[in-house]
């Protein structure tokens, strides 16, 4: 039996570095694109790299970039996979705004030049994983989004990704490609980048208690599905080990607002804390000297705002047999133990 071979794009991400992970253990022969810069960031997956029963034996880097036509088909040439996960995007929502044409070329055409290579190398057995969204969803009036709920995205990266979805299923359906979109909601990790929220938050406490130095945050009212990404990459091989190609949501079904974040992360540090509102934001003092932990800036938040977020993954619980091993506590645990540890 031959070993499955596996593309991720995105790789040196949050959940290419945990896909990765996986699918090594499952004996994969593993390729990751990585976009060539002046500092290569692969911290994340050092571990594996740095290995030498890995390196070069079941896990190669490759050069290229979502937005090249050529790196993106020459790649897929090269190593004919069995499998592609396509995690590769600029995927922060608020600088989506602020770059909105290079998101829409690496986050929407980037992943029709996946399809395009598929499809022109006519690779039959090739399986394809688009990393879709909650952020579709947008502002939505529904209690609990599931694969029915109607799109209303509200920001570049979000539209972007709308075109990625659509266009998957669009390809799957005229040329018979096996491509399947995870609208994955929110999903944490100790690897989450630093300008995200719930890592922010993590390293601004840290450095609260290191050096007194106030965390400063945007709209605390947003409300997310926050799962750990390890369950949500396990969610993403499984979809690619079906029959047939099926469109899921994974989420834990369960929404906590940003605040809640800061305040479960602030109880699990001991730091006792009270709140006041004044015109100029919402802070968080310190009991024990009066000091401000954490203030709210506007500057910070999004030009349109998702206030909320709760998936409905009964789908694929029975499709899958997949369901979140981590709940929101354990999430929190983690991530601080993870930073304050290391």
């Amino acid at each position: 039996m031959h070993k499955k071979v596996a593309i991720i794009t995105g790789i040196t991400g949050q959940d290419g570095s945990y896909l990765a992970e996986l699918l090594l253990s499952k004996n994969y022969i593993v390729h990751g694109l990585i976009r060539r810069s002046s500092l290569i960031k692969t911290d994340r997956i050092d571990h594996l790299f740095n290995d030498r029963k890995i390196r070069n034996k079941r896990l190669f880097l490759h050069y290229g970039d979502m937005t090249d036509d050529l790196s993106i088909y020459s790649l897929i040439n090269l190593i004919k996979p069995t499998e592609i996960y396509n995690l590769a995007a600029q995927s922060h929502v608020k600088v989506s705004f602020e770059i909105p044409l290079y998101t829409a070329n690496a986050d929407a055409l980037g992943t029709l030049r996946i399809l395009e290579a598929v499809r022109n190398l006519n690779l039959k057995k090739c399986k394809v994983y688009q990393a879709s969204t909650s952020e579709l969803y947008g502002n939505n009036s529904s209690k609990i989004m599931s694969e029915k709920t109607y799109f209303n995205p509200v920001s570049p990266y979000a539209v972007a990704k709308l075109y990625s979805y659509y266009i998957v299923k669009s390809y799957r359906e005229a040329y018979g490609i096996f491509a399947c979109n995870g609208i994955l909601f929110n999903h944490e990790s100790p690897k989450r980048g630093e300008t995200f929220v719930t890592r922010k938050i993590i390293l601004g406490l840290k450095d609260y208690i290191n050096s007194g130095k106030t965390l400063i945050l945007g709209n605390l009212d947003a409300k997310r599905d926050w799962g750990h990404a390890k369950d949500y990459v396990e969610g993403m091989w499984l979809m690619l080990q079906q029959k047939k190609p099926k469109d899921l949501v994974l989420a834990t079904g369960k929404s906590y607002s940003v605040r809640d974040f800061l305040i479960k992360s602030l109880k699990y540090l001991n730091i006792r804390f009270s709140t006041k509102k004044n015109k100029l934001g919402e802070f968080f003092l310190d009991s024990s000297n009066g000091q401000i932990i954490c203030k709210t800036d506007k500057k910070y938040h999004r030009p349109l705002e998702v206030p909320y977020l709760k998936g409905d993954a009964r789908k694929a619980r029975k499709t899958l047999n997949w369901k979140p091993k981590y709940n929101f506590d354990a999430l929190i645990k983690e991530m601080i133990e993870e930073e304050f540890v290391n």
